[in-house]
Parts: C-alpha cells; sequence; structure tokens
C-alpha cells in the first residue's frame, strides 16, 4: 500500500499545475561560456531553528521537527517556522540552484508532539530520535555523512515507534534522511523519502498548508539537480500558489519558489517567462530592502546570463551595470566582489564591441587586484589575460597607425608574458604542494585551481601566437605568402608542451576547457604549418602537418597515432 500511495503521490506531483501557468515561450538555451574568474562561493545556510548560521561542509538544509499544535497560535509565529527550503552550493553549471535560503527564526521544537486527546508522546523512542536527530545533523554538517547516514536512519526508526507512522515527526526524519542521500547523489533512495514526507504532511494538516509548500519546493529542487523539468516545474509550481496563498507576494520566501521556477523554465527554453518570473523574485527583494542581499546580487547576475544566452547584450550590459553600482556602494573596490562584477562588465562590454569602456574597466580591475593581492596570485594572471586580448582587438583597428599599433603590441605581449610566467608559477608551486603531501590524492581545490592555472596558461600561449602573427605582419613590409611565423610557432608548440607536462601528468587532459583549448592550439598550428609548407618555409625541429592533424584527430576522438614529442 505504501509503495502505491508513493506512487500516485509522485504522478501527482508531475500532473500538477498552477491554474496560472505562464505561457510558454520557445526558446533556445544553451551554457552559458564561461567568463574566467576566482568564484565567490555563497556563505553555507543550514541553519537550526534557533541560533545563528553555521559554516558546513556541505550546502544544504535539513527539516526540524514539527511544531507543537499549542506552539500554533498565530499565523505570523508559524509561518518562519516551516520546513525549510533547500540551498545548493556553487558548481560549475548554471543549473544548480545556486543561492540562499529563506532565514528561519521562530524557535525550534523540543521534540514532543501534543495528539488529539491531549495527552503528550514522550518515551524511550522519541527521547533517541531527538539525540540521532541532533547528532546526526551536527555529522552532517561536519561532512561526515556515513556516520549521519546511519543516525538519521535510527532516527526514522524512533520516529515511527515513537509517534506513529504518520506523525510530522516521521516526515522530518524521512525529508532529513532523503537530504542526505541527495547529497551522496543516491537519488533512488532520497525519491520515496520526499514522496513519504509530503504525504504525511498533507495527512496531517491539509493539502494546501504551508508545510506541505516547502515540501514540495524541497521536493522540486531534488528533481532539478536532475535534470527532470518537468517534475521540478510540477513542484514549484504548486508550492508556489500555497506560498501565494498564505505568505502574499510579497514575502522573500514566496519570491524564492518563484526564481527557482524561472530557472526551470529557463533550461525548458521558455526565455521570456524565466526572465519575468526572475525579474519579479528581485523586484520583491529590493522592495522588502534586500536589494543589496548576496540573493538579490546572485538573481541579478543569473538574470544577466539569461541575456546573455538570448545575445541581448544591452540588457545584459545594463543589468551588470546595476549589479556593479549596488556593489560600489556597498562595498567600495577594497572587495574583490566588487572588482569580479567589474570585471563581467568589462567582459560583456568587450562582447558588445566597447573595447576602450573596456579596457579602461579592466585596468582598474588590475589596480584594485594589485592592491588586494600578492603578485603571483593567479586572478592577477587572469586580469592580464582580459587585458591583452582586448588589447589584441583594439590592434586590429589601429593598424593604419604604425607607431601607434605598435605600442599596443608590445603592451600586449608584456601582459601575457606576465600572465604566462604567474601561470607557471602557480602550476608549478600546486604540484610542489602535491608532492609533499601524504595523500597522493587531489582535493577537489587544488583541482579546481590547477586546471584554471593551466587554462589561463594554455589561453595565454595561444593568445601570444595570434599577437606574434599580427606583429610580423605589421613589420614586415612584404607579402603575406612569404613571411614566416618562428615565433608564433614557438608559443603554440610551448602551449603543446604545457598541456602534455600538466594537463597529461596531472589528469586534467579530460576536462572540456583544457581539452578545447588545445584543439585551439592545434588548429592554429596546423594553419600556420600549413601556410609554410605550400611556400617551402618548413623548418626543421617542428611536427609535421599531418601529426598535428593525426593528433587533432586523436583528440576529437579519431583513430590516429599520438604526436611526437618535439621540442622547438
Amino acid at each position: 500500500m505504501m509503495q502505491m500511495a508513493l506512487r500516485s503521490l509522485a504522478s501527482k506531483a508531475v500532473r500538477s499545475s498552477s491554474s496560472s501557468r505562464v505561457l510558454s515561450t520557445n526558446t533556445r538555451y544553451n551554457l552559458i561560456k564561461s567568463i574566467h574568474s576566482t568564484p565567490v562561493t555563497p556563505e553555507p545556510c543550514i541553519d537550526k531553528l534557533t541560533g545563528p548560521r553555521v559554516h558546513i561542509a556541505h550546502h544544504a538544509r535539513l527539516f526540524m521537527p514539527p511544531l507543537h499544535n499549542s506552539e500554533e497560535t498565530s499565523l505570523a509565529s508559524t509561518l518562519a517556522a516551516l520546513l525549510p527550503a533547500l540551498c545548493f552550493g556553487l558548481s560549475l553549471t548554471p543549473v544548480l540552484a545556486d543561492d540562499a535560503s529563506t532565514e528561519v527564526t521562530a524557535t525550534d521544537s523540543i521534540g514532543l508532539q501534543k495528539i488529539e486527546d491531549g495527552s503528550v508522546v514522550s518515551n524511550i523512542h522519541t527521547s533517541k530520535w531527538r539525540v540521532f536527530t541532533d547528532s546526526g545533523r551536527d555529522l552532517f554538517f561536519q561532512g561526515k555523512l556515513e556516520d549521519a547516514e546511519r543516525l538519521f536512519i535510527g532516527a526514522l526508526e524512533e520516529a515511527r515507534q515513537g509517534f506513529g507512522e504518520r506523525d510530522p515527526h516521521v516526515a522530518s526524519a524521512c525529508n532529513n534522511l532523503a537530504e542526505l542521500y541527495r547529497v551522496k547523489k543516491a537519488f533512488d533512495k532520497a525519491e520515496p523519502l520526499y514522496l513519504e514526507a509530503i504525504n504525511i504532511l498533507e495527512e496531517s494538516y491539509g493539502l494546501e498548508d504551508i508545510r506541505v509548500g516547502a515540501a514540495l519546493h524541497n521536493l522540486g529542487q531534488f528533481y532539478l539537480v536532475q535534470k527532470k523539468l518537468d517534475g521540478a516545474s510540477a513542484c514549484y509550481e504548486r508550492a508556489l500558489k500555497i506560498k501565494r496563498r498564505v505568505l502574499g507576494e510579497a514575502h522573500a520566501d514566496y519570491a524564492e519558489t518563484m526564481y527557482h521556477l524561472g530557472k526551470v523554465l529557463h533550461l525548458q527554453g521558455k526565455g521570456k517567462d524565466a526572465e519575468a518570473l526572475i525579474k519579479d523574485s528581485i523586484r520583491i527583494l529590493e522592495e522588502g530592502g534586500q536589494g543589496e542581499s548576496f540573493l538579490c546580487m546572485r538573481r541579478l547576475q543569473y538574470l544577466v546570463q539569461i541575456y546573455i544566452n538570448s545575445s541581448n547584450l544591452t540588457g545584459a550590459v545594463d543589468m551588470q551595470r546595476k549589479i556593479l553600482h549596488t556593489m560600489e556602494v556597498s562595498k567600495g573596490w577594497e572587495s574583490l566582489e566588487t572588482v569580479i562584477a567589474a570585471e563581467r562588465l568589462a567582459l560583456i562590454l568587450e562582447s558588445a564591441g566597447s573595447l576602450t569602456e573596456a579596457k579602461l574597466l579592466l585596468q582598474r580591475c588590475l589596480d584594485s587586484r594589485r592592491k588586494l593581492l600578492r603578485d603571483d596570485n593567479i586572478q592577477i594572471a587572469a586580469n592580464m589575460l582580459h587585458m591583452a586580448r582586448v588589447e589584441l582587438l583594439l590592434c586590429s583597428q589601429t593598424r593604419g597607425n604604425i607607431s601607434e599599433a605598435t605600442a599596443v603590441v608590445d603592451n600586449t605581449k608584456h601582459l601575457l608574458g606576465n600572465a604566462i610566467r604567474i601561470a607557471r608559477q602557480a602550476l608549478d608551486k600546486l604540484i610542489k604542494q602535491g608532492a609533499n603531501s601524504k595523500s597522493n590524492q587531489l582535493s577537489k581545490t587544488d583541482t579546481y585551481s590547477e586546471r584554471t592555472a593551466l587554462l589561463i596558461l594554455l589561453q595565454a600561449l595561444n593568445a601570444l601566437s595570434q599577437l606574434e602573427v599580427t606583429k610580423a605582419e605589421l613589420h614586415e613590409p612584404v607579402e603575406k605568402e612569404t613571411l614566416r611565423y618562428p615565433e608564433a610557432e614557438k608559443a603554440l608548440l610551448d602551449c603543446i608542451s604545457a598541456y602534455k607536462q600538466y594537463g597529461i601528468q596531472r589528469s586534467l587532459y579530460n576536462f572540456g576547457d583544457i581539452k578545447g583549448e588545445y584543439l585551439s592550439c592545434l588548429k592554429h598550428l596546423s594553419v600556420l604549418l600549413t601556410h609554410s609548407d605550400s611556400n617551402g618555409l618548413k623548418q626543421s625541429g617542428r611536427p609535421s602537418l599531418q601529426e598535428v592533424l593525426n593528433e587533432i584527430k586523436r583528440v576529437e576522438g579519431g583513430p590516429s597515432s599520438s604526436m611526437p614529442n618535439k621540442k622547438p
């Protein structure tokens, strides 16, 4: 019977939809081109209902025990003590919900649940339930998932024996265990627990109770992680309807569900509808005095990404200017968050063709970073790489003036040289640290740092090759067919060597961005070698064109032999 009920509830969640479902719009969703900058990780936001935020290893929220009936004396006192919504950490993709959730401020239950006849359930099982729940939650916060799992399983069994199979305390225990399984990606174990929790809450409080709405929001998050967009949309729409009725349209928790529904619609290709919902969620935060909050900034940034996806660079620039203005007022240029916001604006301006403004903004970012960071920080290398790319574009506009173009080329080469030096130093330092570590396995942080440094190194060498081509064409008053590009070839061969030295040896070669930059390098080299071969300019010590083409096929997945390790 339980399995039948769970299947029925799952089917209902997917089919359910609000009567005010937004109209669909056919827009194609594309992954946003990543803008390099050191990510700003949001403050973890697993809260106990009583007390301050705690810094934890995993970004998620756990259900807390439901309130006593006697505590539900007013609507205001119960709204904040509801089953809290999920909060996920940052990801390399925009799919996951990555902003903090609504604050929970009401008093935590002490673990006793009054029942209809007025008696109080209090026995050895309820005592164990409380101990297992608190201890499991603490272990979960510490990232000790195996130990936490055993305690949460125990808490669920004690809740069933102490309170009864259909008691809201059982729903609380189900959700705690489901959240743990979600973090462990044991999705097949998590879903029945989420559904059971919702089923119990609906029986206990009714279909339109706010606790049911919060639990549906959580289930929506669970489906969103797995890209089950129809299920996520149905859960969010029903949760939104409940929250609108109970909380009102000015409540931040209502805005939160609206925002996440907007993200689902965006992933479904319904760009206009997604934009409208996310804008409304931002407006609610701003009108509630949270316009400078981290939540609001994250939602504005997501809206910028939507505009970039739809090639609406004007909208993206305007929204990013708004973000930067808010950061300047609230934090000033002494904050790296402001610098990163400015850098993002500069890159959008670059795409929009506003090169001079982009250059000035990137220079200000570099000046601020030099005051805030060490000279060998990888963020400075990334900043220099961005500036060099803008200079390359400006150089193409100044070729009519040789002296001005030469100055731009020299400045660009200086920036790229420094970016290459810093990136190499960072990689060598990380490798040395790994060699001195007791564990041979890299941490996720170290892997990300190595990946970032290698990507910057490859991109800088690739850009240096393009610069050398530009320089040769600028200073040689001869036909392009007779030009030689030895320095450009050398930069690309250095790029290949760096990929083999750091990418292959450090097992970074399978990351899409690393492989993509390596392929770009190989293709640029093939163009130069084709030019050299067709004009009899081939030099010894270089790989042949066929060897490079074979390597391109190999990286792209075709059969070939590996390119030999020839040094320039």
